[in-house]
């Protein structure tokens, strides 16, 4: 019989804490656990958390009620939290749930092996510490296993921008850049592993400045040498900030061949005042003027945004302006939500527009944005694109995979898992389209 320990993670949020997800099976691993996709397989259950979206932490106490009649039945499983409500709320998780053994910030999960220890012996663990030392280089040794043609690979972490809606300054801290060389390092190996295709992370991440051997390097200069790894095809990287889109990174768009034509560039108004009001510290006017330097360089780059609609004090005539700029851009992919408060946020303590008004906004603005996406997405019927294949579709014999421009593309036809084809588009779909391998 296996003496392997089985683990189970579920993931909310964003692709950091995808990225946080695999490391910390990774830190867990080396405990004798492997990975379950079953909460009622698992010896340990860990919820890694994003503190975003509205009403997270009460989602998180309902997501542990569920496992009450578990742990019940299991007396030695071990839950624990973590992510960035375990940074905001750690000790009141214990208080108010206390079958939960461990709780972990997102800059102390290096720490997991010492918890759970702590945790098997009875103990409860908690650590939402902003530790010194370099929770990358602690767990620097990943597994060999085999890996998708995909991957993430955090370079850059926290935010010092303040937004007035944000609690991430909260809950990551100041920025924070990995260097140089242990990003390369990480790329090499996911690229011995199988990975073509990486997608580098950061809550700014065009405002990395990691140390390297000449000094302080920028994300267009890591992207440069990023460009040398023999096996990796392709380069993408998300979330960036307007202010910090510099001339180096316009200019990689258009001449790096391994960066896709694919920017996610957060707006979140389209009205100054409201800018303001948030903090974001740039104007529509200077967005606009961003996009068309970024389209002078790399013409056919598909743009992608973020908005916040009925953002305190948002009148209809702020509101317009945003789907003014939206008219202004064209979008292929926009993500669109209704404000909602963070505690310890200063937009918190402002007034809030009444949630009928905000929903029927959200409800234009997306539909807005559906027929932008839907235009552009339709446009590319009868093009030639790069696929990346990553996995079997729904039809037999049917292959999935993403393109140059991240739409999900189908074709049906020998070709296998991690293969970079060129494909034909044939059909547009809702959310993917069709095409047939060149």
């Amino acid at each position: 019989m296996s003496d392997r320990k089985k683990l189970y993670i579920k993931t909310y949020g964003c692709q950091m804490n995808v990225y946080d997800s695999e490391r910390m099976a990774e830190a867990l691993g080396g405990q004798g656990y492997v990975e379950t996709q079953s909460p009622d397989d698992a010896d340990m259950i860990l919820l890694n958390t994003c503190h975003i979206r509205e009403k997270a932490a009460e989602k998180v106490y309902s997501e542990l009620g569920r496992f009450k009649g578990l742990k019940a039945e299991k007396p030695d499983l071990k839950i624990g939290v973590a992510g960035c409500v375990a940074q905001a709320e750690g000790e009141e998780i214990m208080r108010r749930q206390p079958l939960v053994d461990l709780v972990v910030g997102p800059q102390s999960y290096h720490r997991l092996p010492e918890m759970e220890a702590k945790a098997r012996s009875g103990e409860k663990a908690l650590d939402t510490d902003f530790p010194e030392e370099d929770k990358f280089e602690r767990l620097k040794s990943r597994p060999k296993a085999k890996r998708g043609p995909t991957a993430f690979l955090t370079v850059q972490e926290g935010c010092d921008k303040f937004c007035a809606f944000c609690v991430v300054p909260y809950t990551r801290g100041a920025e924070v850049s990995r260097p140089v060389d242990r990003v390369l390092a990480e790329a090499r190996d996911l690229v011995e592993r199988g990975v073509r295709e990486i997608t580098l992370l950061g809550q700014n991440v065009n405002a990395y400045h990691g140390a390297g051997p000449e000094g302080e390097t920028t994300l267009a200069q890591l992207i440069w040498q990023l460009d040398k790894i023999d096996g990796l095809e392709r380069i993408r990287f998300t979330t960036s900030h307007p202010n910090d889109m510099t001339d180096d990174l316009i200019e990689a768009h258009g001449d790096c061949a391994k960066l896709m034509p694919y920017l996610h560039l957060p707006v979140q108004s389209g009205s100054d005042r409201i800018l303001k009001r948030m903090n974001r510290s740039h104007t529509a006017e200077s967005y606009l003027r961003l996009i068309e330097r970024i389209r002078a360089a790399r013409p056919d780059i598909l743009m992608s945004g973020d908005f916040i609609v009925g953002f305190p004090e948002e009148t209809e005539a702020d509101f317009q302006a945003t789907l003014d700029l939206v008219e202004a851009v064209g979008y292929g992919y926009a993500y669109s939500f209704k404000y909602s408060t963070r505690p310890g946020t200063p937009a918190a303590e402002r007034p809030q527009v009444p949630e009928d008004e905000a929903t029927e906004r959200l409800h234009r603005l997306q539909a807005l944005i559906t027929r932008d996406q839907r235009r552009i997405q339709d446009a590319m019927v009868g093009r030639e694109v790069g696929v990346l294949f990553e996995k079997p579709g729904r039809q037999p014999g049917q292959m999935v995979g993403k393109s140059d421009y991240l739409h999900a593309v189908h074709v049906t036809g020998p070709v296998e898992s991690g293969a970079l084809r060129r494909v034909r588009i044939t059909g547009s779909g809702a959310n993917s389209l069709a095409g047939e391998l060149i």
